[in-house]
């Protein structure tokens, strides 16, 4: 009888399963974890490096224990989905009337995709072991991935603090199923960093005070996607052309050497999300920017916030074309939009002096 058909061995049944659903990665954990996880989360949340992420500091007990969240857990089933590119993610970074979006928002939300599987496999497991209690998540409720893929052998955070797999590189998305089925769990994965440090001298914006410390009040993607209000003005210069997330820390870890590009069609990147033309971006209204991100993550952050990334791209262009499109959006209705949108008219102004 083959190992995944074996019912006195589970791990290798769910392993078999995750992989036929599409999961690059599976690892087993028991539901607990170390003291130094929530200390170092404290330190962070204490040092205001979480920025204006308020939910980062909410239930703290609850997302440095999984057992505090739901008590009955017994083991964690870690899970990751490959989107390794094809291609350069920051081959756009020097084209100066385009802009640059993270690689994992190119196409569909990968919230989306990788739920329905973690679903279809939690179905599975309790039709394979009626009785069994399970919760699924993905980037929801208070939840450590990271660590928890850790401690599942999956890989190990990187000193630019994301997970890093010997087989996949930076480009993982996580998901848990927290279970009250027993599993023994698989040994953590060791730091394979070294000397290396790749990914801290390439950040633009300097967000890593220390190696696997990261400030996200500097951080691209966080002042992309999660920063509300103004961009802070120094900070502008360094985000270049990078209007939704930055992968540049990602992009350059040596273990992406190993990663196979994936083949999954909801993350292969869509034409119009590659290198999209900054001045066509500029003039989204409300229902064009939903009709172009429709399914995508880039929705979540709505219009405003979004050309309001547009906009500091433009200021950060170089290219006397676009200070038309700024002026233009100098009158938007939004007042954060409208100031970055001055800002870069008077940038480009300056650079053509």
């Amino acid at each position: 009888m083959a190992a995944a058909e074996r019912p006195d061995d589970p791990r290798e049944a769910i392993r078999a399963e995750a992989r036929r659903l599409g999961f690059d990665a599976v690892g087993f954990a028991e539901a607990r974890l170390p003291e130094e996880v929530r200390a170092r989360l404290e330190s962070f949340l204490a040092a205001g490096m979480h920025g204006g992420m308020a939910w980062m500091a909410e239930r703290v007990a609850q997302r440095a224990d999984p057992r505090a969240l739901w008590p009955e857990a017994a083991s964690v089933v870690a899970l990751g989905v490959s989107y390794a590119p094809a291609d350069d993610p920051l081959a756009t970074l020097p084209l100066r009337d385009r802009a640059t979006i993270s690689a994992y928002a190119r196409n569909r939300d990968y919230h989306d995709v990788v739920k329905k599987r973690l679903k279809a496999l939690a179905r599975w497991m309790v039709e394979r072991w009626p009785g069994t209690d399970l919760k699924v998540f993905v980037d929801t409720a208070p939840v450590m991935e990271k660590p928890l893929a850790h401690r599942a052998g999956i890989g190990w955070q990187g000193k630019h603090t994301n997970l890093v797999s010997r087989a996949h590189g930076s480009w993982l998305f996580l998901g848990e199923i927290y279970t009250t089925l027993r599993l023994p769990p698989d040994a953590p994965e060791q730091d394979h960093c070294g000397s290396c440090r790749r990914c801290l001298d390439i950040c633009p914006t300097g967000a890593f005070p220390a190696p696997y410390l990261l400030d996200a009040r500097r951080c691209v993607s966080y002042l992309t996607i999660e920063h509300h209000g103004p961009i802070p003005h120094d900070l502008r210069p360094a985000m270049g052309n990078r209007i939704y997330g930055c992968d540049d820390c990602l992009a350059v870890c040596p273990w992406n050497k190993f990663a196979r590009a994936h083949a999954e069609p909801a993350f292969l990147p869509r034409a119009a999300l590659t290198a999209p033309r900054l001045a066509e971006l500029a003039a989204l209204d409300d229902a064009a920017f939903r009709a172009l991100f429709s399914g995508s993550p880039i929705k979540r952050i709505g219009r405003n916030r979004f050309v309001r990334n547009v906009a500091v791209a433009i200021g950060n262009s170089g290219d006397p074309a676009l200070r038309p499109v700024a002026q233009a959006l100098a009158e938007d209705a939004d007042p954060v939009v409208a100031e970055a949108a001055r800002w870069a008219a008077e940038r480009l102004l300056e650079e053509a002096a």
